[in-house]
């Protein structure tokens, strides 16, 4: 695959210049190894399921107790979060190498403590430890990547990060499938992970620090001898202008910076906005769901064997990677906005496919709406089922080459060196929503477990008009009838 730079475009000072993805095989191998982050994230986010299953026949107080479980799952969450809000500060500070190898650090420790966790509350507190590792690890990678990426080429070689995130994914399901016959089985699921892990902590021992963040911190000698290793004479000398340009203004702010001063520039608010929106967005349009529900959407088609669920879970995420294989060769060439207006279009058709099959299997099947999409004369018959899967194939075909990659590569690249980790943190977004919704539950929430439909109705018409104490009352009478 090689890209070609025009005279005079933003991606080149001088004539033009073909660059391939594989023409500097040391660029490659620094890539490759940043991006086994990504590959500790997939993994974690994809072997967990398949966990849970094994830790509730271990645990009985697990198997009994759903919020325990749901706490298992998200603890990575919430470490995710705090570690990327941390790691961009890290980043600033320390480095990207050193960041890196204190997230392999801390999520080696976790993986090895979920392993080994004598109760669901030490494995849990293992599972906070991973999200860590994940979290400053998520930061860290694509802007690793991106620093020591020809301009040419970066959006791919960013894109490489989600590739391994993907793949990552589909290892997961794999390992679930190969230790399901192990004694000791979520032990393995979780512990295996450590190992690339460990794998990356020694490479990056080897690999040097970011040449821009070295360049930044003022260890021009040592940025210089790095990206001679990436450059050849002429587009060096090129390299060495642009970065001296860069860090007269980004010296300035080495020692200050902080979150507050993101947004006291209007220009890096700006930047803020659009980075943390696009990661936003790629939540918000409905990868997490349409992924969890691909079992029903197979179900709906007429399929309902429990190894066919796990056959969808393999296929479907060797989709994504396949997907975002083709996000990496087209992001370079089409540009990041052409690639992720075509990817959200390509979205809104399928959701509303998707949308619609649901609709109709759900309230077709008395009013005969839906009797000409099916041979069985009913919303839930075949054909519509196979309408639905239509939808998720065409969701994941259209989402992973465009707004899978496309938010990492965008905020990657579109911050000044200072800022560069401070935005790259936009999980702080995600953990003010978090804290938004948890709020939201304690004050509008309240608990119906146990009550009628009439018990309910006449709830809301007591929390409507201010009595306020009819929850407790209604559960004391469901307690005591």
């Amino acid at each position: 695959m090689t890209i070609e730079s025009a005279p005079g475009s933003s991606e080149s000072l001088g004539p033009k210049r073909s660059v391939s993805y594989f023409s500097n095989r040391y660029v490659l191998g620094l890539t490759i190894t940043a991006g086994i982050g990504g590959l500790l994230f997939g993994y974690d986010t994809g072997v967990i399921s398949g966990a849970l299953l094994y830790i509730k026949d271990d645990f009985e107080v697990v198997s009994q107790n759903s919020f325990l479980q749901e706490t298992i799952v998200s603890m990575a969450l919430v470490g995710a979060m705090i570690g990327a809000a941390g790691g961009g500060l890290i980043n600033d500070a320390y480095g990207r190498k050193r960041a890196t190898v204190l997230a392999d650090v801390v999520f080696t420790v976790g993986s090895l403590v979920m392993s080994a966790a004598p109760d669901p509350y030490v494995l849990i507190f293992g599972r906070f430890l991973v999200g860590l590792g994940i979290g400053v690890a998520s930061v860290t990678a694509p802007v690793y990547i991106a620093e020591v990426s020809p301009s040419e080429i970066r959006g791919g070689l960013v894109g490489t990060n989600v590739l391994m995130i993907t793949g990552g994914q589909f290892l997961s399901y794999l390992v679930n499938l190969a230790f399901t016959e192990v004694r000791g089985t979520w032990r393995w699921m979780l512990g295996v992970a450590a190992l690339p892990a460990i794998l990356q902590f020694l490479l990056m021992l080897l690999l040097p620090e970011s040449p821009r963040w070295l360049y930044m911190k003022n260890e021009k000698a040592k940025a210089i001898a790095v990206l001679a290793k990436i450059y050849d004479p002429v587009r060096l000398e090129e390299e060495k202008d642009l970065l001296s340009v860069a860090s007269v203004e980004d010296l300035e702010f080495e020692n200050s910076v902080s979150y507050s001063d993101v947004f006291k520039s209007k220009e890096i608010r700006l930047a803020f906005f659009t980075g943390a929106g696009l990661q936003l967005f790629q939540q918000f349009t409905g990868i997490n769901t349409v992924m969890y529900y691909s079992p029903t959407i197979v179900q709906m088609a007429g399929f309902s064997s429990n190894q066919l669920a796990l056959l969808l879970s393999l296929i479907v995420a060797a989709m994504n990677a396949a997907g975002t294989i083709v996000g990496i060769y087209l992001i370079d060439r089409c540009g990041r906005r052409r690639l992720a207006l075509t990817s959200l279009l390509g979205v809104i058709v399928s959701l509303f496919i998707l949308s619609g099959a649901f609709l109709l299997q759900s309230s077709g099947a008395s009013s005969g709406i839906c009797s000409s999409f099916t041979t069985q004369g009913s919303c839930g018959g075949t054909n519509l089922g196979w309408f639905a899967v239509l939808g998720l194939v065409l969701y994941i075909a259209f989402f992973s080459p465009g707004m899978g990659p496309v938010p990492w590569a965008v905020n990657s690249e579109i911050y000044p060196e200072a800022y560069r980790g401070v935005c790259g943190g936009t999980f702080l977004i995600l953990a003010g929503i978090a804290i938004v919704a948890f709020a939201f539950v304690i004050f509008f929430v309240p608990e119906t477990k146990g009550l009628s439909f009439e018990q309910v109705e006449r709830l809301w018409k007591d929390m409507a008009w201010g009595t306020g104490d009819s929850q407790q009352s209604l559960l004391s009478d469901e307690a005591n009838p």
